[in-house]
């Protein structure tokens, strides 16, 4: 029986009845957590969000089902300027295909120039793209996430912006002399019965000017001053700061990790406190921590 898929699903393999009781297909949303946004010489670049994965695949009765629900990134400071990548998510179990998204890249900054690779790539400071965060690391296909942007180009006066993070839905804005990159966009879902958009990446800061906006889907929006953090929960990157006056690039926003299981199979056996609800004739798992289901 062949597996449908929208997104990094896996393959049927070894399936039968357990106990008189056939295999079901449970829905899976996999977002990472997302990266952290630059500290600035002048502007720091917005953190990527984190990798977007969505699996429809079928698990046997009685399969345990282990979720790891990543943490987002630490913003760069004066310490460490660029900002932290964010924890992987992912799903695994006997018989199903592991689904791993990873975390956003970090935002560039003055005192390290590239944003990161991650499910979506940090921003950069500079003009330079070979210096800009690369998305989809590791590849998946379809594709986890996007680019971070590139910085504005020279002359860079008067406001020194610089790019955005990368989102799941779109690759993140370079910057302009005007402002900073806005982070790229998220992806929208509806699995637990009702679309809300997720993995955005961070704005990019600028140079005494306005920051980039976050992509819409939980990313934080850069600034002259403190960054904004990505939204807990979404994998949204986290903004960029600019150092004057002396502030820090706004974290990244933690992931989550959703099961959509048919309620006539639902076994009410999990681990980790995730929240239940029902939508239509399913039952959703919201996993904003690590956990288990038992299928």
């Amino acid at each position: 029986m062949p597996i449908l898929s929208s997104r990094g699903a896996g393959s049927a393999r070894g399936f039968g009845l357990i106990g008189g009781k056939a295999p079901y297909s449970i829905n899976f949303l996999v977002v990472a957590g997302g990266a952290g946004g630059g500290y600035g010489v002048h502007h720091g670049a917005g953190g990527g969000a984190g990798g977007y994965r969505e699996s429809t695949q079928l698990a046997s009765v009685g399969t345990v089902i282990t979720v790891t629900v990543g943490g987002g990134g630490a913003g760069g400071n004066s310490s460490t300027y660029s900002g932290v990548n964010g924890s992987n998510s992912s799903i695994s179990g006997t018989g199903i295909t592991t689904i791993t998204s990873a975390g956003g890249g970090g935002g560039g900054s003055g005192g390290s120039v590239s944003g990161k690779n991650g499910g979506s790539g940090g921003g950069t400071q500079t003009s330079d793209s070979s210096f800009i965060g690369l998305g989809n690391t590791p590849s998946t296909s379809p594709s986890q996430g996007n680019n971070g942007g590139a910085g504005a180009p020279a002359p860079q006066a008067p406001n020194y912006g610089s790019g955005g993070g990368g989102g799941a839905g779109a690759v993140g804005s370079n910057g302009a002399t005007t402002g900073g990159g806005n982070g790229g966009v998220g992806t929208a879902s509806s699995i637990t019965g009702s679309s809300v958009t997720r993995a955005g990446g961070g704005g990019g800061s600028a140079f005494q000017g306005p920051g980039g906006t976050g992509g819409s889907g939980g990313g934080g929006s850069g600034s002259s001053g403190q960054g904004g953090s990505g939204t807990a929960n979404t994998g949204g990157g986290g903004g960029g700061s600019e150092r004057e006056p002396v502030s820090n690039g706004g974290d990244g926003g933690s992931g989550v990790v959703i099961l959509s299981v048919p309620t006539v199979n639902y076994s009410g056996t999990t681990t980790g406190s995730p929240t239940v609800t029902t939508s239509g004739s399913n039952t959703i798992l919201t996993y904003t921590g690590s956990g288990s289901y038992t299928a």
